[in-house]
């Protein structure tokens, strides 16, 4: 069973704090009664209906989409230019997505409509792990790693990767695997600039336990039951109480 406001804004009719509004208006009608408590519970056998029009909870859909470079991880763009979401074949639900690579990164983005899971997976207070794999101009030395491990002062402050580990060295530059918990506006390019390292390529490959692997570039599948329960497994120890 959901709370009341969780159910309508999943139904599409707005932010929480908007639907609250309309609860509290009277607007909201469960099982033939006009309900004002926010904290009223329903679920779908219960017949919910809004200024009399009866409203159906949202089905929860989730994609897991390998990103080219050159796509942008926004809904709308101005310009026109490539967007992962124009990767998804067409679906009713309106996704968003979960944690944006920039422009230039690709790897693993996921989509979804399902707010409360997206917000779990990328607040830093939950320490969901995303992996990368970096290609840097030069060869980070051991100095280099401990310094990313540390911590790197950056205008956000200081940032630090939980594993870092150079893979395999390719003529004058090196492919890293670099893990974080945080996900600051392209904080690994920041990070390592800081160490003199310009990025080459960067592409994730992990979001906690989700996994890139069998999806091609430029490709989208849904996700199976078993990944995303093991999306919602890896937060469930750290569920905030809901207010």
């Amino acid at each position: 069973m959901d709370r009341l406001n969780k159910y309508l804004a999943h139904a599409g009719l707005g932010s929480r704090r908007h639907v609250e509004e309309i609860i509290r208006a009277g607007r909201v009608v469960v099982d033939g009664k006009v309900v004002r408590v926010l904290s009223t519970r329903v679920d779908e056998g219960q017949v919910v209906s809004v200024d009399g029009q009866p409203i159906a909870a949202e089905k929860f859909v989730y994609w897991i989409v390998n990103k080219p470079r050159g796509y942008l991880s926004t809904n709308y763009d101005p310009s026109g230019r490539p967007r992962v979401v124009d990767l998804v074949p067409e679906v009713p639900q309106r996704l968003y997505t979960v944690g944006r690579l920039d422009e230039d990164s690709e790897g693993l983005v996921l989509l979804t409509n399902d707010g409360d899971l997206a917000h779990r997976l990328m607040h830093p207070r939950f320490g969901i792990e995303k992996s990368y794999l970096v290609q840097v101009a030069g060869v980070p030395q051991r100095e280099d790693i401990q310094k990313l491990l540390k911590g790197v002062w950056i205008s956000d402050g200081n940032v630090k990767a939980t594993n870092v580990r150079v893979v395999r060295k390719q003529g004058q530059s090196a492919w890293m695997q670099i893990i974080l918990k945080e996900g600051k506006n392209r904080e690994i390019r920041r990070m390592l600039a800081k160490l003199h390292h310009k990025v080459m390529r960067l592409k994730r490959t992990a979001l906690g336990p989700l996994l890139l692997r069998s999806v091609g570039v430029g490709k989208a599948r849904p996700l199976t039951s078993r990944e995303v329960g093991r999306l919602r497994n890896v937060v469930r120890p750290h569920q905030e109480p809901e207010s």
